[in-house]
């Protein structure tokens, strides 16, 4: 397991290099001069000048790059060119705001969705079977953007029982979870359906049949452990997603996480904050997949031998 850990921690390298160098080349060929959006029309030729040869925009495309890479792997991600604070301190003071939706959004995704996903699978061909696929269906269809503007015209402008956004209290935090959980909660019961389904189908669920246990010891002792490891692995993948993917229900909510501070970013052209934000995603992605394969093996012991 630690050879495990020791080997996906070193994937982190020629990641973190693909990812900058990609989001570095779509900044760099996006129009637009930061100098020119942070100095505003009137700027004169001088001043442009000056602001694009402190922040090294004045150099050649790959020595600019490889300033930038060499200062990432020393743990510099550079100077934002909109509040000359340190990227570093920029993107770590909204992290924990993204990670406070993104975590409640995954955990109200994986109740309703194992909770919806084991009653249809263990109710196959009934009313609530078809009706849970048919709303997941909907889930996985519906745009969190606009999933999120309903919610908010029906429980804060119409009933006003929620507020509409900002950050602050625990009924802030209700709808924006919610409008981001959704998709997830959609995609985690239509797979720990089909999982349970094929799990309760094998030879040694027959067997504890007929044994005379109940069902319910069947389903939940022996079905839902060995269906979760499928499962396990699409909560870790939506968790990364929802990490990086809260940028609309941000922008919506008006939630002041990372993917608000990437699109007021974007609209600056302060190309290091953008870049720094992409890559605390990407760490994050690959870090929550480690973590999930980690998981495994406690939850099988035969994946932990192998």
């Amino acid at each position: 397991m630690l050879q495990l850990i020791a080997r996906r921690l070193i994937f982190l390298i020629p990641i973190i290099i693909g990812v900058t160098f990609i989001s570095f080349s779509i900044l760099r060929l996006t129009p637009g001069d930061p100098a020119q959006v942070l100095l505003g029309e009137n700027a004169t030729e001088d001043d442009i000048r000056a602001i694009r040869q402190k922040f090294g925009l004045d150099k050649p495309f790959f020595v600019q790059y490889a300033i930038y890479i060499a200062n990432v792997f020393q743990g510099n991600l550079g100077t934002s060119i909109r509040t000359q604070r340190t990227v570093l301190t920029e993107v770590m003071s909204r992290y924990p705001a993204t990670l406070e939706l993104a975590g409640t959004a995954v955990i109200i995704a994986s109740l309703i969705g194992l909770i919806a996903g084991i009653i249809a699978a263990s109710n196959q061909n009934s009313i609530f079977d078809y009706g849970s696929m048919v709303v997941s269906l909907f889930g996985i269809s519906m745009p969190i953007f606009w999933l999120g503007l309903m919610l908010m015209l029906i429980f804060s402008v119409i009933l006003g029982w929620l507020p509409a956004v900002g950050r602050g209290t625990l009924a802030h935090l209700i709808l924006p979870a919610v409008s981001l959980g959704a998709n997830s909660a959609a995609i985690i019961a239509r797979m720990t359906r089909s999982s349970m389904l094929e799990v309760i189908r094998q030879d040694y669920i027959q067997t504890a049949r007929a044994k005379g246990l109940a069902e319910r010891v069947v389903l939940y002792k022996h079905a839902v452990r060995n269906a979760l490891i499928p499962v396990i692995t699409v909560v870790g993948i939506q968790f990364g997603y929802l990490l990086s993917g809260a940028v609309l229900t941000e922008t919506v909510f008006a939630w002041p996480g990372v993917g608000r501070l990437m699109i007021q970013s974007i609209y600056m052209r302060d190309y290091p904050v953008v870049q720094g934000a992409i890559l605390l995603v990407a760490i994050n992605f690959t870090l929550v997949n480690l973590f999930v394969d980690v998981l495994y093996g406690y939850i099988n012991p035969k994946i932990r031998v192998e």
